[in-house]
């Protein structure tokens, strides 16, 4: 057991019997009060939110947790597929886990997995990735006043806002949070 002092985004504890990982955490103090730590836990068996306190005499349970470097492979009706590419083992991460982070696949690209007691629960996407730009208006002559940006369309079908000098078939670095513009590649 530990104190809800540790607690990290990310981590894994066991909340009301369950597995469920930190999405937020904040220290809070109040006035003379004692503080706690106000937490925004995932349950890892439904996918359920909920939000909670921990105050600091309660006892948290941290569970084993790993990452693991795992190869996109391709998508059917069972999941997202990822194979190991020391052992070829091949991991299936479910829709739910993935969510809106599907734009971000790229086929034969490694990524991140988080693994607790050897059950890969999370998909960890790095900081930005490189997408092909596969439709890009021309820019309009008198558009260079200022810093003047156009909508493209990556190849995963999202838009995003890039410079003026942006080309079709160019190569761009995207932000994974905020779905920014990063540079060219």
């Amino acid at each position: 057991m530990a104190s809800p002092t540790e607690i990290r985004k990310g981590r894994a504890i066991l909340y009301q019997g369950t597995p469920h990982i930190v999405l937020e955490m904040q220290h809070r103090t109040q006035g003379r009060q004692a503080g706690f730590v106000q937490t925004t836990l995932r349950s890892l068996h439904n996918g359920a939110t909920t939000t909670t306190k921990f105050r600091s005499t309660d006892n948290v349970e941290f569970l084993h947790t790993t990452t693991q470097k795992l190869e996109y492979s391709y998508k059917d009706n069972e999941g997202f597929h990822f194979m190991d590419l020391e052992t070829y083992e091949d991991t299936i991460l479910s829709e739910d886990m993935i969510g809106e982070d599907e734009i971000f696949l790229v086929e034969g690209n490694n990524y991140d997995i988080l693994l607790v007691d050897d059950k890969a629960v999370r998909l960890d996407l790095p900081a930005s990735v490189e997408a092909t730009v596969i439709e890009a208006p021309d820019a309009l002559r008198g558009d260079t006043a200022g810093n003047v940006q156009k909508p493209v369309t990556i190849s995963s079908g999202i838009t995003v806002q890039v410079p003026l000098f942006i080309k079709k078939d160019d190569v761009i670095k995207i932000s994974t949070e905020d779905r920014s513009y990063q540079g060219r590649v």
